[in-house]
């Protein structure tokens, strides 16, 4: 995930800032390299959007500052690779139970869910601030259904495997919210195969961050 670069790699970005459009067999020769040798630091400095290569005509550089490099690979990560396995509780559940596991598993918030044609569906979602409501109300919790606290799956916002970490990191800017249920659209069902939490958005900040400067 990280990529540090090496000092031939920040050679060859000297070069090309300096004499590009260069080709990569000219890089080679002022490195007095092969061009088999150079061709891993060239994919990896491309692909990093350090350089940009055009046919018959050379690689260059891309002219890109470090925050363009971070956001073109923002939006290069998907869900799918970084979702991680959300905690759920079933929708026949009480207020009770969920404030339980919510203190046990140490959560902000809690999917509920059921079982549907062997999908596990999202159904709703409990958060801290939902069951304090109850308790400052000094309602009954165990004798309170899940349903009645939730919030349900048409107001709940989410993302699917495929969207970016982009995608995902703007929605939980935009609406406020701690975590996303990742949701795989299956006959009109909405089963539940993952969780993106705005720790995962950090983490992956951070890796990008350590992206050592040209």
């Amino acid at each position: 995930m990280t990529i540090e670069l090496n000092k031939r790699q920040e050679l060859i970005i000297e070069i090309v800032k300096s004499d590009g459009p260069i080709t990569g067999e000219h890089i080679a020769d002022r490195l007095c390299l092969s061009r088999a040798a150079l061709r891993p630091d060239l994919a990896i400095l491309t692909m990093a959007g350090y350089l940009d290569a055009r046919p018959r005509v050379g690689y260059f550089f891309s002219g890109k500052h470090q925050g363009e490099i971070y956001s073109k690979r923002l939006r290069l990560l998907k869900v799918k690779d970084y979702k991680s396995i959300p905690v759920v509780i079933n929708e026949k559940s009480t207020a009770y139970d969920a404030m339980c596991m919510m203190f046990m598993e140490d959560l902000g918030t809690v999917f509920v869910t059921r079982e549907e044609e062997g999908l596990i569906v999202l159904v709703g979602l409990v958060s801290k601030k939902d069951l304090l409501k109850i308790a400052v109300a000094q309602q009954n919790m165990p004798e309170i259904p899940i349903s009645m606290v939730m919030t349900r799956t048409p107001h709940i916002i989410t993302v699917a495997p495929t969207d970016s970490l982009y995608e995902a990191a703007q929605k939980i800017v935009e609406f406020h919210v701690n975590c996303l249920p990742v949701i795989n659209k299956q006959n009109g069902k909405n089963e539940l195969v993952g969780l993106i939490s705005r720790t995962t958005i950090t983490r992956v900040f951070v890796e990008l961050g350590s992206l050592k400067t040209v």
